[in-house]
């Protein structure tokens, strides 16, 4: 183990003796008599392992003791983390430095100790497809390629690389690379989402228009709802949604009632999304459900959803 203190977490002091790792309380951790070992926490920066950091801590003054309690107080308050060195060497300088700040979220979000290392082979080996050239799916697109997404394919051949492996792939070679997420942004074929249902790919909507975005379902075939279950539990409450829908395809409002401001939400949702399934293999907020963003309100909030009865997906309804 290389002990080193969650990044994004800063060192202050309550008082003399009191050290506090982190500010907001839902996250901090604070230890108490820790005057005489304030060194310490600059020593707990990854580069060493712990006989090392024992070593150096003795020439500090430091006992084992002492060191031995602190590593234990700051794990159990979530403070500290094994730094992942073979992870980051594997990568470039560059995408190293660019991935810190994504995998110091994912780790503190979820309380990973590993320091993101898992998290970031998840996204590294990930293949997330973007059907949509709307803003939309645009800005979902850029936002998985920065978080490190291994391969981002946007509405065509061009694709966002994040990582050496997936350097090996373009559109021409792997046009028909298996996805593990696709995304349909501002997408109304059905047709779409019925072969992703049969070829059994996950899939997520996404949407912005007339002043409202809407992120989901999470579509995963024959575990949960699809669109065409949602479509028909919307024709019970309004008989004619299948002749609307029917019009949809193929057209749009021009222009849209999509600012920047809503369309950068909604793709943050859904990139937000994506990444949970991508990080977690699920999405319960989208799971079942969307999440539905109202101007000017500019308050998400969900709606539940249930596999139809009379749809083909082969979804059960819960019972």
């Amino acid at each position: 183990m290389r002990p080193a203190l969650k990044p994004g977490l800063l060192p202050v002091w309550r008082n003399r003796d009191t050290v506090q790792i982190g500010i907001d309380p839902r996250r901090a951790v604070a230890l108490t008599g820790m005057s005489g070992a304030a060194a310490l926490l600059g020593l707990l920066d990854g580069s060493r392992d712990r006989a090392q950091l024992l070593a150096a801590a003795r020439e500090l003054g430091i006992g084992p003791d002492a060191v031995d309690r602190v590593l234990a107080l700051l794990a159990a308050g979530g403070a500290l983390h094994d730094f992942p060195a073979s992870t980051y060497q594997a990568l470039p300088g560059s995408l190293r430095a660019r991935l810190a700040p994504e995998l110091a979220t994912a780790a503190l979000a979820h309380g990973d100790g590993d320091g993101g290392a898992r998290t970031l082979a998840r996204r590294q080996a990930a293949c997330v497809r973007v059907h949509g050239s709307s803003r939309v799916g645009l800005c979902a697109a850029d936002l998985l390629a920065d978080a490190g997404v291994g391969l981002v394919a946007a509405a065509g051949p061009k694709l966002a690389l994040t990582s050496p492996a997936a350097a090996q792939y373009n559109g021409r070679d792997h046009p028909r690379k298996r996805p593990d997420l696709v995304i349909l942004a501002d997408i109304q074929r059905r047709d779409l989402a019925d072969a992703l249902t049969a070829d059994k790919i996950p899939h997520l909507a996404a949407s912005a228009g007339e002043a409202i975005g809407i992120v989901g379902p999470l579509v995963r075939p024959g575990r949960s709802a699809c669109l065409r279950c949602l479509d028909l539990t919307r024709a019970e409450r309004d008989p004619a949604w299948p002749l609307i829908l029917a019009q949809l395809t193929g057209q749009s409002a021009d222009p849209p009632a999509c600012d920047c401001v809503l369309a950068t939400a909604v793709a943050a949702q859904a990139a937000a999304q994506a990444l949970a399934f991508i990080d977690r293999g699920g999405a319960p907020a989208v799971t079942n459900g969307t999440l539905e963003l109202v101007l000017p309100g500019w308050q998400w909030k969900r709606r539940s959803w249930q596999a139809h009865t009379r749809c083909g997906c082969g979804t059960r309804t819960e019972p």
